[in-house]
């Protein structure tokens, strides 16, 4: 026998566009249990590889605002992220307030900077392989668009070389920055499952000097800064919503 259920529908954070009420509010609730849902593309992109400002709509966000202990709350530097993913990209949005910006005035033709943490960036740990505790992927991206990809095992670092595109932009009126990272599943898996459930973590440092602002969505709770603790990742599902 089939249930009939009247779709309600929800105006998103601006009002703009419809949600599916019960889609959005489960989705949700994953979200505050320590999961970060990534939501399916369903539009076009637009001409550079991006998806379009209606489908971030569509993301569930993330947002912290509290240190990698879990303290000292700072609603001027809150980070939010949203997921969307299609079966060739992940794609990463953040969307940082701040208080100063620190960048590295060069980088790389491409963009990429080594030790850009040492700056004000944004960071993504994932891991799409759970069966190796220890290893995992990194990718950063700066106020200013440059960034770093590294792939992660113990006593190991290495270049990534995934492929990444990025995106960034600075308003300063509203003491924001905004980037966005298009990440090619290929770096990540051999083949795409949405089914699976991965790992992840999500992290910011701003600040020119020590004591800088280190936070995390899932406070690693270590006596100094360190992001590098996988035992503190949260999960990542992969979903659709009906319009």
């Amino acid at each position: 026998m089939k249930n009939v259920v009247r779709k309600q529908l929800c105006r998103d954070s601006k009002g703009q566009g419809f949600l599916a009420c019960g889609n959005m509010k489960k989705i949700d609730k994953l979200s505050k249990q320590g999961r970060a849902v990534a939501v399916r593309v369903t539009e076009p992109c637009d001409a550079e590889g991006f998806p379009a400002a209606s489908s971030w709509e569509r993301a569930v966000p993330l947002r912290f605002r509290v240190d990698w202990r879990g303290k000292n709350v700072d609603p001027e530097r809150e980070t939010e992220v949203r997921l969307l993913w299609t079966q060739e990209t992940l794609f990463l949005r953040f969307r940082a307030r701040y208080r100063s910006i620190t960048v590295f005035p060069d980088a790389e033709r491409n963009g990429r900077r080594d030790q850009l943490w040492e700056r004000d960036v944004a960071e993504a740990f994932l891991q799409p392989d759970r069966s190796n505790p220890r290893r995992y992927k990194e990718f950063e991206v700066s106020p200013n668009g440059f960034w770093i990809d590294l792939d992660i095992a113990p006593g190991e670092k290495h270049d990534l070389k995934s492929g990444l595109k990025r995106r960034a932009v600075l308003d300063t009126g509203q003491e924001t920055w905004i980037a966005e990272l298009a990440i090619p599943m290929k770096c990540l898996v051999a083949k795409f499952d949405p089914a699976a459930t991965w790992r992840v973590n999500f992290y910011r440092v701003e600040g020119p000097k020590e004591p800088r602002f280190y936070s995390a969505w899932r406070p690693t709770r270590t006596p100094v800064p360190n992001f590098h603790v996988p035992e503190a990742f949260g999960e990542l599902i992969f979903t659709t919503t009906k319009k």
